[in-house]
């Protein structure tokens, strides 16, 4: 048995060497590796950590000491870089976009992620079950009805010139496009592309599951790399205020939620400090205990709260409606997709408003939840081929997002043509509540949806607080007690601090920071764009199919050359585990 284990290793050491560019084997004979076979460890970048969480506390000591000056600067901020780059923004989206189109439709697309003979883990109907459940967030209750209804009431500039005309039945589709546009389609590309790079480089190439060893082909050994470490820090760091910001507009649903349970005014800072402290306890306490089947029973509760919603609202709601709603909107955001893109902040007032407060923010927000996501999504979807898991992660989930935002912003625009009340308070955290306040059942349903927000909350937080000590600990999938404890501390910190610095408009504070947190991000994705494609170029099935295409035309000239048209290509005899039919399953 001691010589078994003696040999697999040396075979797994010749295949990491030969993934890794050793060449002890030919590459194209490496069948590729995961770094769970290998004898990494997982050792603690005090670096990486340290610089990271100095960082995080010195925005959240800024925004207790001077929140004003925090807000002001943060939405300057913000509006510089939406004025100044959101073409960078613009081209991270549509370049992840056509990057993933390309490797998994193309000659990439049989590669798996992971070695050649790995298969899933999970059935596709669970696979998308999970993905599902990781893209989705607070942000599904908050904006569902909210964002719809707002471009509804005031027609966004893509659709300006054409026949609609806001407020009118001619505004519905174009409103709920357009939400479609922010939340529900490209998001998932964003998603699939950091997901599906960490997958290669860790099941494929047996790296270290981190944004930074994705670029091992521009610079080797790059996790312990200057460039490496810097990398890192960034992707906690815009994972953190990322996910920060959808905890504040969970606080703020909670907050209304109960104050409309209780009857009472509970508005005020001291009750979004006390929810977000209890949470947060709650959230790093469920981390540290690293009780997955409590976790996994939450998720479990939230998903079924979350389809019981949407299916409540289509059966009680206006069914017809909605139903006449799902074709007409979807032909309208595909159509539409152009003008979309079309908008820009150079073109005046009215558009650099738009999309600063809207399509940029939302850039910026897919991009910075991308690290924690992606992370899930790779870990879930090793064994796929890239044609399956860019089919898959992008379209499935997207298409049931899709659904979500036609069920519940076209019946938040409904009841606004019948003349039912639903006005947009502070932040739009009142309008789920007064959606159902307008259907049967409205306590009950305001019940379900209290209990889904703070599962939001909980589940987020603990996941994003597990992946953010995994990224201080060299990708360890189970990060340590103090590691864990001092990120779910500063996560829940930070959504404090600045939605306090908020001030009256209490997002404010959250989504200008995000913004500019997610800007060196946009610059990585770009890198690890180059490195992965350096990677798939050079991986095993293409250099196989490259071998095969030559040996087929040289076959071919020779025998031409020496047989004319009278020739064929020989075969021989092989063991059976051999042979051409050893891998095929005949039906």
């Amino acid at each position: 048995m001691e010589e078994q284990d003696v040999v697999i290793k040396r075979h797994r050491n010749r295949v990491r060497k030969a993934v890794s560019g050793e060449r002890s084997i030919h590459p194209a004979l490496a069948q590729g590796i995961d770094v769970d076979t290998t004898d990494r460890s997982y050792p603690t970048n005090k670096l990486v950590f340290a610089m990271a969480l100095i960082i995080s506390l010195a925005v959240v000591m800024w925004a207790f000491l001077a929140p004003d000056q925090v807000n002001t600067v943060g939405v300057n901020l913000q509006s510089w870089v939406v004025s100044h780059l959101g073409w960078l923004f613009t081209l991270a989206i549509l370049g992840a976009t056509i990057f993933m189109l390309v490797i998994g439709y193309g000659p990439t697309g049989s590669i798996r992620l992971g070695a050649d003979d790995t298969r899933p883990e999970f059935s596709t109907f669970s696979w998308v079950s999970m993905l599902f459940a990781a893209g989705l967030g607070i942000g599904l209750i908050f904006y569902g009805p909210m964002e719809p209804l707002i471009h509804f009431q005031t027609l966004p500039p893509a659709f300006t010139g054409t026949d609609a005309e806001a407020g009118t039945v001619s505004a519905v589709d174009p409103a709920v496009a357009q939400s479609i546009l922010h939340q529900a389609s490209f998001p998932w590309v964003v998603y699939s592309f950091v997901g599906g790079a960490i997958a290669y480089s860790a099941f494929r190439r047996g790296r270290l599951p981190l944004i930074s060893s994705i670029f091992e082909p521009v610079f080797p050994h790059a996790p312990n790399h200057p460039v490496g470490k810097i990398i890192d820090v960034f992707a906690v760091l815009v994972t953190l205020f990322g996910t920060a910001t959808s905890l504040g507009i969970g606080a703020l649903q909670v907050q209304t939620g109960t104050s409309i349970l209780t009857g009472k005014d509970l508005s005020g800072d001291g009750t979004v400090v006390a929810i977000i402290s209890i949470l947060t306890v709650i959230f790093t306490f469920s981390a540290v205990s690293g009780v997955k089947t409590g976790i996994r029973i939450l998720s479990n509760a939230n998903m079924a709260l979350v389809a019981f919603m949407a299916l409540f609202v289509l059966v009680l709601g206006p069914t017809v409606f909605i139903l006449d709603l799902i074709p007409t909107s979807l032909v309208t955001f595909l159509g539409a997709i152009p003008d979309f893109f079309a908008v820009s902040p150079s073109q005046g007032d009215v558009e650099k408003e738009f999309v600063t407060a809207w399509t940029m923010l939302y850039w910026a927000w897919w991009i910075s939840w991308s690290p924690f996501v992606g992370m899930f999504v790779a870990k879930i979807s090793k064994g796929r081929t890239l044609r399956e898991y860019v089919t898959v992660t992008i379209f499935a989930p997207a298409a049931i997002s899709a659904l979500w935002y036609i069920v519940f912003g076209g019946t938040a625009i409904w009841q606004t043509l019948e003349g039912m009340d639903l006005p947009i308070v502070g932040a739009g955290e009142n309008v789920m509540f007064d959606l159902f306040d307008n259907l049967p059942l409205s306590t009950l349903m305001h019940v379900v949806t209290l209990a889904a927000i703070i599962i939001f909350f909980t589940t987020a937080g603990d996941s994003t607080t597990n992946v953010l000590g995994s990224m201080s600990q060299s990708g360890r999938s189970n990060p340590s007690t103090p590691i864990t404890v001092i990120w779910g501390l500063a996560l829940g910190l930070i959504a404090l601090a600045l939605l306090l610095a908020g001030g009256q408009n209490a997002l404010s504070g959250l989504q200008s920071i995000m913004v500019s947190a997610s800007v060196p991000f946009v610059v990585i994705m770009f890198g690890m764009a180059i490195s992965w494609a350096k990677d798939l170029a050079n991986d095993p099935v293409i250099i196989r199919r490259a071998y095969s295409r030559e040996a087929i035309r040289k076959g071919v000239m020779r025998g031409i050359d020496k047989h004319g048209d009278d020739f064929v290509f020989g075969v021989s005899e092989v063991p059976a585990d051999e042979g051409a039919g050893a891998d095929v399953t005949l039906r």
